[in-house]
């Protein structure tokens, strides 16, 4: 039997964190192809409790020396997943416009292949504040967009474009200063 120390020892481990959250993808994925209150409020509550692993497992990490090479490389990619599958859901039933995701994912897939381009040169590119800020307007853009309905008179969808777009400003820039500093480096 499993006691109350090990079970807590083994859900607070951060690389299991970082899979809880690319394993929670499929449920919200699964829950927004069926887009009604219900459906939504709960994918917007799984979301909710993923990208708070986000912060957990980073703080666990540091907290009981748990660094590793798996999660210094999946941290970053389950939070592209799993923000990338939102927002493509948020997108097909028009809740966000399509140019938004695109740029959103497509700053995320070039940041990854130059960071991939870096570890093979022997480089390293942290993220930086701006990338710390960008990932969190993202998911407070997010979150509200997949309450959508309104709840007790909040118009959450409108929250949501609000930071969508403060999101969408630092998503570009964030990355316009990722190539730039990295730029440096390049032989080009």
């Amino acid at each position: 039997m499993l006691s109350k120390d090990k079970i807590k020892s083994w859900l607070s481990h951060p690389n299991r964190l970082t899979l809880y959250r690319i394993a929670a993808i499929p449920g919200i994925v699964l829950l927004l192809m069926f887009p009604n209150r219900f459906c939504t409020f709960i994918a917007a509550l799984l979301f909710s409790a993923a990208a708070i692993t986000d912060y957990l497992d980073g703080y666990f990490a540091r907290l009981h020396g748990l660094e590793s090479k798996f999660g210094r490389i999946m941290d970053p990619v389950a939070d592209k997943l799993l923000a990338s599958s939102a927002f493509i859901m948020l997108s097909s039933h028009g809740w966000v416009p399509g140019w938004i995701v695109c740029i959103i994912i497509g700053r995320e897939i070039a940041v990854t292949g130059l960071r991939n381009f870096a570890v093979e040169n022997r480089e390293d590119i942290a993220a930086s504040s701006l990338g710390k800020y960008k990932t969190g307007f993202q998911i407070a853009a997010i979150i509200p967009l997949l309450f959508h309905y309104p709840y007790f008179g909040v118009n959450f969808h409108a929250i949501g474009t609000m930071f969508l777009w403060a999101a969408l400003v630092l998503t570009v820039w964030s990355g316009v200063d990722y190539f730039i500093k990295f730029k440096k480096h390049l032989k080009i």
